[in-house]
């Protein structure tokens, strides 16, 4: 069956909302975080502590990256990603698109699509609306992405208005692609446009009244979190959850910290992913219920209290922030393990606390809260 979204609670004071995201794979209770698996892997973590310790319960792929490797054919043979990776819950694929602009240097944009030379051995490759819904037929994910171009936050509006543009004559071809073909593995694909625009309201509400006339089981907001100030962020979020459908669930790509994530939530936004929990983790920093820790410092040398006192992941159960500071100032590899199991796990419980809030009636007042102590550096 097609993707279903149904909202079970609002908030009173705020645009959040708690509800519950249907798919072939299974359910997805929303607000809901992402983990980032880009090459089929959520680094440093296994499968069975995604589920279980971290609670997963929905992560994502890249199609620029499995595309390079291991290549849709693998992919294909293996009969898809969730059989490749062992995941067997929902998986949602990003693009590429945001991979392939970061490129710079190493791509060529033009209306038939966009060619880039790979990173890992020079070859050169071209994505097209269409090839990205082929290649996202291949891998298999739930959950697909158009694909688009994301503009740099510094874009001026010149540039920002054709980019969105094109974006939205890409998204045409795509999601004409995706009407006329079918999923390869016997469950249904959905497809979500993305909306552009840089920091520009009119082209913002330009762009979601032309992502939301496309009728896709869900819409993201994409373009954000790439060098405009945050409060410009929150401002595009808010400009645009005004003209998305409320029936529709609505994505934030790529964003962000705890804090971005709570402000998100508040204006309305369902799903978030970032590679921020694993990425800072695996360098010694972690976020905790009362604020950001560098488990480098000195300070916890001789502290064998759990990581997080409030107890968000089942770290906090096991090791101190003495033995964790221990196994990065040695280099060990289990501290990267350790530090990433525990940030995801510590997102997942901060979206999972925001639902619960959100459901008691409460939510604006815990989240003033919240966001006061996450800020906080230890």
């Amino acid at each position: 069956m097609p993707l279903s979204f149904s909202i079970e609670h609002k908030d009173t004071n705020s645009k959040a909302r708690a509800g519950i995201i249907t798919t072939d794979h299974g359910k997805i209770e929303t607000p809901i975080f992402m983990p980032v698996g880009t090459v089929a892997s959520v680094k440093a973590v296994h499968m069975s502590e995604l589920k279980e310790d971290i609670k997963a319960q929905i992560i994502l792929g890249n199609t620029y990256h499995l595309y390079l490797r291991p290549g849709t054919g693998i992919l294909e043979k293996a009969g898809g990603l969730h059989k490749f990776n062992g995941w067997d819950r929902p998986i949602l694929t990003d693009s590429g698109g945001f991979q392939v602009f970061s490129l710079s240097g190493n791509r060529k944009m033009r209306e038939e699509g966009v060619t880039f030379r790979s990173h890992i051995d020079g070859s050169k490759h071209l994505f097209t609306p269409e090839g990205v819904v082929d290649i996202q037929r291949s891998i298999g994910s739930d959950i697909m992405m158009a694909l688009d171009e994301c503009t740099p936050g510094t874009a001026d509006y010149t540039y920002a208005k054709k980019s969105m543009q094109l974006t939205h004559r890409w998204l045409e071809r795509g999601v004409k692609r995706f009407r006329e073909t079918e999923g390869k593995y016997g469950h249904e694909q959905n497809f979500f446009p993305i909306v552009q625009g840089c920091v520009y309201p009119d082209l913002r509400r330009e762009s979601a009244k032309f992502i939301a006339d496309q009728g896709c089981a869900g819409n993201a907001i994409g373009g954000l979190a790439v060098g405009e100030p945050t409060e410009k962020m929150y401002e595009m979020i808010e400009v645009v959850n005004e003209i998305l459908p409320e029936d529709k669930p609505r994505y934030l790509m790529g964003v962000g910290t705890p804090i971005n994530i709570l402000e998100g939530i508040e204006r309305g936004v369902d799903m978030f992913d970032c590679v921020m929990p694993t990425r800072n983790g695996r360098n010694g920093m972690l976020f905790t219920s009362e604020g950001i820790m560098n488990m480098r410092n000195e300070k916890w040398k001789d502290d064998f209290t759990p990581v997080d006192p409030n107890g968000t992941s089942f770290v906090d159960h096991i090791y101190s922030r003495a033995y964790l500071r221990h196994l990065f100032i040695s280099k060990e590899l289990l501290a990267m393990q350790i530090a990433s199991i525990h940030n995801l796990a510590f997102y997942l419980w901060l979206v999972g606390e925001a639902r619960r809030h959100i459901i008691a009636g409460d939510f604006s007042a815990w989240k003033k809260e919240m966001v006061e102590r996450l800020g906080r550096r230890l």
